[in-house]
């Protein structure tokens, strides 16, 4: 097997780097890779954390956001394969194993593993639900071109020929799909593995998950901006929470308007299209689909509110 260097960015993550770290000294893999963590100018104790772990390099920046600190390290990186997960990210003991596997396949450019989560609460639990849902529309797909940084491998050569990440992504925002598209631009196989998972902590509010997709959503205007055929049709987005979305603005209209007749036909239907999302929560999930259903209207609303956010901020920095 190749060198491996996994490169893990870490803003302000003292609490959760050590599991992390310790997860990576558990890993089955029997041939030795590297471990870079690139301290993204944190205030806390990040780096003195990730120092007390035996052969781990610790790189220091000032902060530029993680498309910056992932590219850093993969400039100072010794593998032939760079493998990326997050500082809050705990991978299982063969995650590095199963990222590597598909690249033993010389048609394979990048590998996307899959989140899991042990926590218990109901808008956890449906946000790993509602990534599930995600990853069976990617088993079935033909072709991926979206590969998230949480759980990705690439080949350093390919990689350092793309120029990494986009660096004018300072949050972690779309700097990774944005790369994914590239990659499959440039002719190289995006290949799935469930098998190479990584535990994380998911939003457990409902705040917190509507800022987390409202800012996500922000960010889509810059990414279908550079790749305008992806706001029509990518391997990960359904084509239904784009429909989702138009009757959120409908809705929206109709409460300008003062159009009960719009407000109560669009919210009807944005409603019913929740429920294929219900049912499959109601099949892996006891008593959650109510939730399910106001996850769908949440998301709906925040992706909403937050693409015109995303357009008039991008507007006004020009």
């Amino acid at each position: 097997m190749p060198m491996i260097s996994v490169i893990i960015p870490a803003y302000n993550a003292e609490k959760t780097i050590s599991n992390c770290l310790h997860a990576l000294e558990e890993q089955s893999v029997k041939e030795k890779f590297e471990v870079i963590i690139v301290d993204d100018g944190s205030t806390d104790r990040t780096a003195e954390t990730a120092k007390g772990f035996k052969g781990v390099r610790v790189i220091l920046q000032a902060n530029k956001g993680p498309a910056g600190a992932r590219n850093h390290g993969a400039r100072e990186a010794c593998g032939e394969i760079l493998v990326f997960t997050d500082a809050d990210c705990e991978p299982a003991p063969n995650w590095l194993m199963e990222m590597a596997r598909p690249l033993e396949d010389s048609l394979v450019g990048g590998v996307q593993g899959a989140y899991a989560t042990r926590q218990k609460e109901a808008v956890a639990r449906l946000v790993q639900l509602e990534i599930e849902e995600r990853y069976e529309r990617m088993k079935k797909s033909k072709e991926l071109d979206w590969i998230g940084t949480y759980a990705a491998a690439f080949r350093r050569k390919d990689f350092m020929e793309l120029k990494g990440f986009d660096e004018a992504y300072k949050t972690s925002s779309g700097e990774d799909p944005d790369f994914s598209y590239r990659l499959h631009g440039a002719g190289k196989r995006l290949a799935f593995n469930p098998n190479a998972v990584v535990y994380h902590t998911h939003p457990c509010t409902w705040s917190r998950y509507f800022w987390t997709k409202f800012y996500r959503a922000a960010w889509r205007t810059k990414l279908y901006k550079d790749h305008p055929g992806k706001a029509v049709h990518d391997s990960y987005t359904p084509q239904l929470l784009k429909a989702q979305i138009i009757l959120t603005y409908i809705a929206l209209a109709g409460v300008f308007l003062g159009s009960g007749f719009l407000v109560i036909g669009a919210s009807a239907v944005l409603l019913g299209s929740g429920f294929p999302f219900a049912f499959f929560v109601k099949e892996k999930e006891k008593g959650f689909w109510l939730e399910a259903l106001a996850l769908v209207v949440t998301r709906s609303f925040a992706f909403a509110l937050g693409l015109p956010y995303g357009v008039l901020k991008g507007m006004v920095a020009r």
